[in-house]
């Protein structure tokens, strides 16, 4: 009996060794991939809500919040003791639709080669049109419905770091990244808290690429893109659409240089887009039938820029100034034109010019007593941006000899001369946790309708249309 008894022990000192083990093993595991997953996985994102009024009614998307410009005045009548202008409209809404979640991933490496890569999405897309009559004049605004997750960014950038340069005293790094991302143009922002990020007085444009950051050295960074259309899109004869650049078969091409030294960092570059409005034309061979034919229609443009970017201490300064043709798939205000119709279909065309430039300045420290987990900054934020109207690159067709152009393509008014906007703000942040308040004030001149010139500039009735928009957002980081 004894001898059974310890038998009997024995086996149960070993099966508790052995689990034991086994639990071990199994948590060393839990262990190995919860550190794998915190050293590779870094996620992040972002609780947004906007709360924003506007004196009249304006041209934007994004549940309104992503301000472009008043609208231009629409009276309904022409006696000036009753007429009213129907766009002198208030609104507000209240929307945290751009609430956004993302994954970095890094610290993957093969050989020489580092991997890393992003995914990014917010509930942007899916808000539908309200109804009413009280919109006839000025269309409706998607401020309703239920929000859909969109895809922002996905790219992975392969990378390559430590190699030798001539002379052998510098080192060069090189990324490549392939997906969707920032456009080289766009990527570097104005800091106001307002969702268009200062566009349309900056590029603001993401879409799918193949670009190379070549870091020459301490201070010298050369880029080169090839960009293809997706969101952000060139407008034509049959509105903005991608086929323009699909039946083109040419990306867009980027090339620039960045200077970085301490908290000085200047970029110049430019942008060429070379598309092919149409595919299709009409002809009046001989007996004088009209039919269908090919043509070899495209328009080719060029957008330079410069940035400019200082920091020291609690005070920066950026500004950005872009000389741009056809650039409305950077949400710029600027579009193209028809400068000749062929006898055999096809069409040329000219692009519409602007000059669009921003300034901001941020200063802003430290407040009260600092705890570590929830430190405290208030921050002063001035914004001020301009845009000129510079009209076609060349003569726009006239094809009824009345001095008056005959097609025109832009996505926004073409009666534009020129806009401002001025917008201070002052932001609040405790830990992960941001209050900020935003006045922006923008400023249209426009020209009657209907009186472009032949460089597509309205010449009759010039005037001034002005909205105020105050903004509070709320924002907790994650």
């Amino acid at each position: 009996m004894k001898r059974i008894i310890s038998i009997y022990l024995l086996f149960s000192l070993l099966s508790a060794s052995v689990m034991a083990q086994e639990t071990a093993t199994k948590q060393q595991k839990k262990e190995v991939v919860k550190s794998h997953l915190k050293q590779h996985f870094k996620p992040y994102g972002f609780i947004r809500n906007y709360f924003t009024y506007d004196s009249r009614e304006s041209i934007s998307g994004t549940g309104d919040l992503y301000n472009y410009q008043p609208r231009d005045q629409v009276w309904n009548t022409d006696d000036p003791a009753l007429r009213e202008d129907l766009n002198a409209v208030s609104t507000f809404r209240f929307l945290s639709l751009t609430t956004r979640v993302g994954l970095n991933i890094v610290g993957y490496k093969w050989r020489g080669t580092e991997f890393s890569g992003k995914i990014e999405a917010d509930f942007y897309a899916g808000l539908s049109t309200k109804s009413g009559s009280t919109v006839s004049f000025t269309g409706a605004h998607a401020v309703s419905g239920v929000a859909q997750f969109r895809l922002r960014q996905a790219y992975v950038t392969l990378g390559w770091d430590s190699l030798p340069m001539s002379g052998g005293k510098d080192y060069a790094r090189v990324d490549l990244t392939l997906g969707q991302a920032w456009h080289p143009m766009a990527a570097d922002v104005s800091d106001v808290i307002s969702l268009a990020s200062g566009a349309p007085f900056g590029p603001f444009n993401r879409s799918p690429m193949v670009k190379m950051d070549a870091r020459l050295g301490k201070y010298i960074t050369l880029t080169a893109a090839g960009i293809w259309q997706m969101q952000y899109l060139s407008t034509g004869p049959y509105a903005q659409s991608a086929d323009y650049m699909l039946y083109g078969k040419t990306p867009e091409a980027y090339l620039g240089l960045s200077v970085h030294h301490k908290g000085f960092l200047m970029r110049v570059g430019a942008d060429v887009l070379s598309i092919k409005p149409r595919n299709l034309g009409k002809t009046v061979p001989p007996p004088g039938d009209t039919i269908m034919v090919t043509v070899k229609d495209r328009l080719t443009t060029a957008s330079p820029f410069l940035y400019l970017q200082y920091k020291k201490g609690e005070f920066s300064i950026k500004a950005k100034t872009i000389f741009a043709e056809a650039g409305e798939h950077m949400n710029l205000n600027s579009g193209y034109g028809v400068k000749a119709k062929n006898a055999d279909g096809s069409w040329e065309y000219t692009p519409l010019r602007n000059s669009s430039s921003w300034i901001s300045m941020v200063y802003g420290g430290k407040v009260g007593k600092q705890e570590e987990k929830h430190p405290q900054k208030l921050q002063g934020i001035l914004f001020a941006g301009y845009i000129q109207n510079l009209g076609t690159k060349e003569d726009l067709y006239d094809g009824n000899s009345d001095g008056k152009p005959d097609n025109i393509f832009t996505p926004r008014p073409n009666n534009m001369i020129r806009m401002w906007r001025l917008s201070p703000t002052l932001l609040y942040t405790v830990g992960q946790f941001q209050v900020g308040l935003e006045y922006e004030v923008t400023s249209v001149q426009y020209g009657k309708g209907g009186t472009l010139d032949l460089r597509g500039i309205a010449q009759q009735d010039l005037h001034w249309v002005t909205n105020h928009r105050v903004q509070l957002m709320t924002k907790y980081n994650f």
